[in-house]
């Protein structure tokens, strides 16, 4: 997973923003997902970047601020169902809907 985030630094451009809150930006990919990645979001808060699963919100990769990370986790826990449909949607190659944000 931790190659996996040095390959989104480099392509963000395949990762539109879906969400965003509390100046978390909420990603993720549309092309190039590989369906044997686990479902999962890029968070990205000043420059530092945090993978979370979308099944359980566990970090799996990177990190963010400890006050940050418990929003992305909320947030996840409640878009949960949203989140799957749009992780369907960049698996096969389609553009994932935004999200509201907790903030909204």
């Amino acid at each position: 997973m931790v190659g996996h985030i040095s390959d989104t630094l480099q392509r963000k451009e395949s990762l539109p923003t879906i969400s965003m809150f509390y100046g978390i930006l909420i990603r993720m990919f549309f092309r190039d997902t590989d369906k044997h990645y686990v479902p999962h979001v890029h968070a990205e808060y000043q420059g530092k970047v945090a993978v979370y699963s979308i099944l359980d919100g566990a970090l799996l990769a990177g990190g963010v601020p400890p006050n940050k990370h418990k929003l992305v986790v909320a947030w996840i826990e409640i878009h949960q169902e949203d989140l799957l449909a749009d992780w369907n949607l960049a698996v096969n190659g389609k553009k994932p809907f935004p999200i509201k944000g907790l903030d909204q």
